[in-house]
């Protein structure tokens, strides 16, 4: 009797990329992380096999899709489907620096992997993922709005040590301790790429704030990497530069999106004060 099985995606003879298109367009916001690193594939045009799994059903229709690289990322996953990748995960006896995505699945996948891999060094269950596709009120933006701007390359020196101590506050340790180069390289492709949004102080250029579009495919983007600098907190300057930089991220995709820790409470309201909504839960277990 044919069963559900597992198989890999975007390699010569899989499945339709169309199934894969498809059931991306319908988890769209959750799954930009996903749909970026396939478009990214799909240019490079790679001989490897790409890191997608697929879950197939009896009918060969295309279920159920899970991101297998550095990070494992699920589109959607039922229940056997999260038996289907956890057992290939299992088998395959790599190390990932993460599991993150739509808290089920993430969930899910964690629950039976947890007893047969590594303590993690975090487990955040439960993080509301928020978008928003219009403009936030003008009532949101100030002055100091109209100072947050795309960062140019030649001020990688002073986004660097930024980006580094918003990694740090977020995951707990250095972004130098491991993967140092290619952590500079990605800092230093975002602010090619002019999705890097900054605001400097005027009179020595350090960054007070700063934002990324960490991941964009078709029509949303998904903003990562917020932080302020310490010694400006508490002065009011979060949601008029977030309006700002929905406002620059919707010049590129009329969707914006994030997701946030539940318990961090003054980013939620942040958030929700420039307009974001909920539009679902992700997870994430940092290995």
């Amino acid at each position: 009797m044919t069963r559900y099985r597992v198989t890999r995606l975007l390699v010569p003879g899989a499945v339709p990329q169309a199934q894969l298109d498809r059931l991306m367009a319908r988890h769209a916001v959750s799954s930009v992380f996903v749909a970026s690193h396939v478009d990214t594939v799909r240019a490079a045009r790679r001989r490897r096999p790409a890191p997608v799994l697929g879950i197939m059903s009896p009918a060969q229709e295309l279920v159920g899709a899970c991101w297998v690289g550095t990070n494992v990322v699920p589109i959607a996953l039922d229940e056997t489907g999260q038996d289907l990748v956890a057992d290939h995960l299992a088998r395959g006896g790599s190390r990932y620096a993460s599991l993150f995505g739509p808290a089920e699945p993430v969930m899910g996948l964690w629950n039976r992997l947890k007893n047969s891999w590594p303590l993690p060094f975090d487990v955040r269950p439960d993080q509301p993922l928020l978008a928003m596709d219009t403009d936030p009120a003008s009532e949101q933006f100030s002055a100091v709005s109209d100072r947050v701007r795309w960062a140019e390359v030649s001020e990688f020196s002073r986004v660097l040590p930024a980006a580094a101590a918003m990694f740090e506050e977020e995951v707990g340790y250095s972004p130098f301790v491991d993967g140092a180069q290619s952590y500079r390289k990605r800092v230093e492709q975002l602010l090619r790429d002019r999705r890097t949004a900054v605001l400097t102080d005027d009179t020595d250029g350090k960054v007070i704030f700063k934002a990324d579009i960490g991941a964009m495919s078709g029509q949303v983007c998904q903003i990562q990497g917020v932080w302020v600098h310490p010694a400006y907190r508490g002065r009011g300057l979060a949601a008029p530069c977030m309006a700002a930089v929905v406002a620059l991220a919707r010049t590129y995709v009329p969707v914006v999106s994030l997701y946030v820790n539940s318990y961090n409470r003054p980013a939620l309201a942040t958030y929700r004060k420039v307009g974001f909504e909920r539009s679902g839960t992700f997870a994430t277990v940092l290995l």
